[in-house]
């Protein structure tokens, strides 16, 4: 489109803070870059454990206002990366945060984990259609570590992209993303980094959380991408930082609810799961955007 930078990243994301802690310096960088970064997140987050004691009542079983709070911080986070697209699927509220497997809130009314998979699918295909990334980036199927939402926002990421790309399915121009990734950690990274943290911070926190913790953890042999964004440390962390309901950080680790001590990871790690990769045979990928014919080079109009 003649209105959008030649470069366009799409990010599925279950909740706030999850794009910060699992993309941010990928964020970053492209932003700085100038390509068109779209963060779409199917939840407010609502039943989200509250860090700050003083912000304790907006719990959901409180006064149930944590999702609204956390619109707010989601917009902090976004300045911080310098994203500026960022929607909520359907719309603020749409679908609802459906709490941890197994808990009555899978079966709220509204819950995210009962939406209709083609119908939520259908305003994210929307989306894709009028931006028209060449990238998205989602969770795999266990939606990195099981959680009902994260799994549901890899099945409506999915299909969304085969609705976008079908000619015969709804209004507007079909598109097809070229490329698409799920979030990974290599486990020698998550080993090496977790070894360094209980030695330089072992007191940081109430505990230290374990490499299983970890969402999307893999043998390195499934990493097929890795983006340095150490240059952009400082705003993925102030991102997180700003969401600080869920996110406790301290220097270069940080903490959720749980109160275990984690790296911030500067340098994040993909999975190719469609497309054609664009570097050698075998080798890593250092740009989400290598071998889309149409992505020229970073700062590059249309």
């Amino acid at each position: 489109m003649k209105d959008l930078p030649a470069r366009r990243l799409l990010l599925v994301h279950a909740h706030p803070d999850d794009e910060s802690i699992n993309n941010g310096a990928t964020m970053a960088r492209y932003a700085a870059e100038g390509a068109h970064v779209t963060l779409v997140t199917c939840t407010l987050g609502e039943e989200g454990e509250v860090i700050p004691p003083d912000l304790a009542h907006l719990a959901a079983d409180r006064d149930d206002a944590l999702g609204p709070h956390r619109v707010g911080e989601l917009a902090a986070a976004m300045r911080e990366l310098g994203v500026t697209d960022h929607r909520f699927l359907g719309g603020p509220g749409r679908y609802r945060d459906s709490g941890m497997m197994g808990t009555e809130q899978n079966h709220r009314p509204g819950a995210f984990w009962d939406a209709d998979v083609d119908e939520a699918a259908g305003h994210l295909a929307e989306v894709i259609r009028s931006v028209r990334p060449q990238v998205l980036v989602t969770y795999d199927p266990d939606g990195g570590y099981g959680h009902p939402d994260h799994i549901q926002a890899h099945r409506v990421a999915m299909r969304a992209a085969e609705l976008a790309a079908d000619p015969a399915y709804g209004a507007g121009e079909p598109h097809t993303i070229a490329k698409t990734y799920w979030n990974r950690v290599p486990r020698s990274v998550a080993e090496e980094t977790f070894a360094r943290l209980r030695e330089s911070a072992p007191d940081a926190f109430g505990g230290i959380a374990a490499v299983g913790d970890v969402p999307g953890v893999v043998d390195d042999d499934r990493i097929t991408a890795e983006i340095d964004g150490s240059a952009h440390a400082a705003a993925k962390t102030a991102a997180m930082r700003a969401h600080a309901t869920q996110i406790a950080v301290d220097g270069p680790n940080f903490a959720l609810s749980n109160d275990l001590g984690q790296p911030v990871f500067t340098t994040e790690y993909y999975e190719l799961v469609r497309g054609a990769a664009g570097g050698d045979d075998g080798a890593r990928e250092h740009d989400l955007f290598a071998g889309v014919p149409d992505a020229a080079a970073p700062g590059a109009g249309t």
